[in-house]
């Protein structure tokens, strides 16, 4: 018999959409980037610390040499975050992802396209997407094509599981579990506990919006706009909320 019939492969490989948090470079100072990432990897551990980050470059005037980037990276890593790759940009980001040695992440090309000739000091906060928990259940997703309504999910999300409504609206008829995801391009109506982690407009949709009966989450966030909560103030928690973006600003309030 042939050895390659009966050989167990030695590994699956597949794609889906994965979380990331993305890390917008402002300004080319390394040491300032460890700290300010120190600083949310102290607030929110459980959230940043090994979180899998893209690096940002698209809105500095100018593309950094390559030395700089690998200063940028470090700084990261030093931090407690791990870098996996580039965010999309121009034809000179890519030659510089190729000789670093990183991917090149095009999820971000939408919510993080630069304006002409904007300079980094105005470009607008950063939009940071959380990173996923190190260990993930498959994927629930399913692709959008044409007019199609809402994506139902029945029952409780689990604690590791991640649910992705692309190109529509989600509604969850039960509890989201501390460690769970749910994510949409469009709104997110929760009809039970949001004690994970919720994020509308995932493709930079500023007017998506966030519906939860039950308030204990651990993060929202919509258009890559966050608030994490190491404690949900005391008007907040068990309570019915909306979510919505007012300019850059993330905004909850009682329903």
């Amino acid at each position: 018999m042939n050895a390659s019939m009966d050989a167990t492969d030695a590994c699956d490989l597949r794609f889906g959409q994965v979380g990331l948090a993305c890390v917008r470079v402002r300004r080319v100072d390394a040491a300032a980037l460890c700290d300010e990432l120190e600083r949310r990897v102290r607030a929110a551990p459980q959230m940043f610390a090994r979180a899998a980050v893209v690096l940002d470059l698209s809105h500095l005037l100018d593309l950094p040499d390559d030395g700089t980037v690998d200063a940028l990276l470090e700084a990261v890593r030093s931090a407690g975050m791990l870098p996996v790759g580039l965010a999309y940009g121009t034809s000179e980001t890519e030659a510089l992802a190729k000789r670093m040695g990183l991917p090149l992440i095009a999820k971000f090309r939408a919510a993080y396209e630069p304006a002409t000739g904007a300079p980094a000091a105005v470009a607008p906060a950063p939009r940071s997407e959380p990173a996923p928990a190190p260990t993930r259940e498959p994927i629930l997703a399913a692709p959008a094509s044409g007019n199609v309504g809402a994506q139902h999910h029945a029952g409780s999300v689990r604690s590791g599981q991640q649910i992705y409504a692309r190109d529509r609206d989600l509604i969850v008829t039960g509890a989201v579990a501390n460690g769970a995801e749910v994510i949409a391009d469009g709104n997110i109506h929760i009809y039970g506990g949001l004690r994970g982690r919720a994020m509308a407009g995932a493709q930079g949709d500023e007017k998506a919006r966030i519906y939860v009966s039950d308030f204990r989450a651990e993060l929202v966030a919509i258009a890559g706009q966050y608030r994490v909560f190491e404690q949900i103030p005391g008007d907040l928690e068990g309570q019915s909320v909306q979510c919505w973006l007012d300019g850059e600003k993330l905004m909850i309030a009682r329903l």
